[in-house]
């Protein structure tokens, strides 16, 4: 499998780009800000790949700022989980007016196409099997990707070593308990988990070192 990301600079967030190898068609996952369409339009043009979909985490602006361009630029939809799909066009209910008011010249909308997933939706394409896991607690529409079983896209739910915030409009800890214990502990150890943010860890390991986890174990 070919794995490259993109790190969007403003908050060091990871965007996925994946494909069964060099050549092949693709999918985008998560990019962010500030705009770094160029940046992954240069990965996919070294890798001689072909972008089918854009995938999206959650709504967070950080995921979401590059999701545009790169989904309408490419003639690709963009996939989201319903309770989040509303923050692509208007960011302002979950980080803020003020923060928005500083990007005043942004125009902000969402891809020409966007399909929905609920949890357990399944995506069979790229030679790829993706499963989407809805997994509340950092937003209410936040989901994970677990990619032929063997990755787990797994955005701002799980980090190497620690958990995303739950202090954030439509976050809560309780559900993010919750899909600590029912949508992580239950993956298999020998899962790779390809996070939102840092850098890239394992099930086994965050199972064994995680303190959010283990107090759940």
């Amino acid at each position: 499998m070919l794995i490259r990301s993109v790190v969007a600079s403003l908050f060091d967030t990871n965007c996925w780009i994946i494909a069964t190898g060099k050549g092949a068609e693709c999918i985008i996952v998560d990019p962010g800000m500030p705009d770094i369409s160029a940046e992954v339009e240069m990965v996919i043009e070294e890798e001689g790949l072909k972008p089918v979909a854009t995938l999206l985490t959650h709504g967070h602006l950080d995921h979401t700022f590059s999701v545009k361009p790169l989904a309408d630029g490419y003639g690709i939809p963009a996939y989201i989980h319903p309770e989040d799909r509303r923050f692509i066009a208007d960011p302002t209910p979950i980080i803020g007016a003020d923060f928005v008011a500083r990007l005043s010249k942004v125009k902000f909308d969402e891809p020409l196409q966007v399909e929905l997933l609920k949890d357990g939706s399944v995506l069979d394409f790229v030679g790829l099997s993706i499963k989407a896991i809805h997994s509340p607690g950092h937003t209410k529409g936040s989901l994970m990707f677990l990619i032929n079983d063997e990755y787990l896209i797994s955005g701002d739910v799980l980090f190497a070593g620690s958990i995303g915030r739950t202090d954030l409009p439509t976050g809560s800890a309780q559900e993010m308990r919750n899909t600590l214990a029912k949508k992580v502990l239950t993956l298999n150890d020998d899962i790779h988990v390809l996070p939102g943010h840092y850098g890239e860890t394992t099930i086994k390991y965050e199972r064994k070192n995680n303190p959010y986890l283990k107090e759940l174990g």
